[in-house]
């Protein structure tokens, strides 16, 4: 596996890559790899010839009272993972090189009409870090595919869309959460956990499980819904930023037309704010 900081070689990398007629997979990542990045790699693997992924904390999508400097930075076994996973070239550029004029000065982009809810409510400016970067790497990798998962599904739709909109050549593909043997998402922010919390952690999937059950059964009194997870979530010791029932497609708020759902969840456990998410068909 090849390490490459620096955009200009990447790009001849690429370019010789691709003039021998090779195919790019591209895995966008923060680092601190787990079981959920490694299975986005396999996936990559399986869509092309050459696997590109980038490790690169992005200070634009962290809000000032977020974790961006306690963030884990574990980049030498991150590399093990993904050699023993068949990544082909890892990208780890410097900040400076992402943002040579700083992230405030910046063009930045924005993906509005996905974002009104859930995180975006919670989180304001974070999908425009997410959109601002994720369009950087796609132009400095300029991969086939990009591979995402489907833990954090806004964030998917919200590239899905701008991937559209902006007319980029890429196939985006989505792939199912991983999770742990509990049930729990797996997740780098797991690592914050104690042993006792990620037991209580694992309820969240739980949770989503019996809202999942009460709409294939006929309820659809969504608030009703909502408000009896979060209580639920609350007695155990979870504070909550948001448990939802939503359109998949376009994140608004569940009406009873929807045959289809998507149940989003975010909690704070201590410290952690932990995210997970549900499809429903009916």
């Amino acid at each position: 596996m090849q390490t490459i900081n620096d955009t200009a070689e990447l790009r001849q990398v690429i370019q010789r890559y691709k003039q021998a007629g090779k195919t790019i997979a591209f895995v966008p990542t923060m680092g601190n790899l787990h079981e959920g990045h490694l299975s986005l790699v396999d996936k990559a693997k399986e869509q092309s010839d050459i696997v590109v992924a980038s490790i690169f904390v992005n200070p634009m999508q962290f809000g000032e009272n977020e974790d961006l400097d306690a963030y884990p930075r574990t980049l030498e076994a991150d590399s093990i993972g993904l050699v023993e996973h068949g990544c082909d070239i890892l990208f780890s550029p410097s900040a400076k090189e992402v943002y040579p004029n700083g992230t405030q000065a910046e063009t930045r982009v924005d993906v509005p009409s996905l974002v009104e809810h859930h995180c975006g409510e919670s989180r304001p400016g974070h999908f425009i870090g997410v959109a601002t970067v994720v369009t950087k790497l796609f132009n400095m990798v300029q991969p086939d595919t990009a591979i995402f998962g489907e833990k954090d599904f806004q964030q998917l739709a919200v590239i899905r869309k701008m991937t559209l909109d902006l007319c980029m050549p890429i196939r985006i593909i989505g792939v199912p959460i991983s999770r742990e043997p509990s049930g729990l998402a797996r997740s780098s922010r797991n690592g914050y956990l104690s042993t006792e919390e990620k037991t209580t952690a694992a309820r969240i999937y739980q949770t989503l499980l019996q809202c999942k059950k009460s709409l294939e059964n006929g309820n659809k009194d969504f608030e009703r819904l909502s408000k009896k997870a979060i209580e639920s979530l609350e007695s155990l010791g979870f504070k909550k930023d948001y448990f939802n029932i939503a359109n998949p497609n376009t994140l608004e708020n569940a009406t009873l037309n929807d045959n289809e759902y998507v149940i989003l969840v975010a909690a704070w456990l201590g410290s952690t704010r932990l995210i997970d998410n549900i499809g429903v068909k009916l």
